[in-house]
């Protein structure tokens, strides 16, 4: 049974930096396609960033340049740091993985597997 946790989730203030932690198990090989997702109240799920196997990564621009997502295949984790923090960053987040022939179109929000998901809060 694939599972995926997530840790990490905190309250900061503006301007500050948190870092998501996601283990992955219950998969005897390894996922090619993983990211995050957020989800605020009221609100859709909305993609923050994917990164392939490869290595290739891909951000939403609303983050793009202070949120980083990185893997780390041999202990099958997924890190999204997160700098520059603002008020609306404020949701929670997901964790997603799905192994794929192809990782290119894939939809992080749709994901065959998905964590419970650790709640960021900003204030301002």
């Amino acid at each position: 049974q694939v599972q995926l946790v997530e840790s990490g989730g905190d309250s900061v203030q503006a301007g500050g930096s948190l870092t998501l932690s996601c283990a992955i198990s219950g998969y005897s090989g390894s996922m090619n396609c993983m990211g995050w997702f957020r989800q605020a109240p009221g609100k859709e799920r909305e993609g923050v960033a994917v990164i392939y196997a490869g290595g290739l990564t891909h951000y939403n621009d609303l983050v793009n340049g202070r949120f980083f997502i990185s893997q780390d295949n041999a202990k099958k984790m997924v890190y999204l740091q997160m700098n520059s923090l603002e008020p609306e960053d404020t949701a929670m987040y997901y964790c997603a993985a799905e192994f794929r022939p192809i990782c290119a179109g894939w939809s992080v929000t749709k994901a065959r597997y998905e964590g419970q998901g650790t709640q960021v809060t900003v204030s301002s």
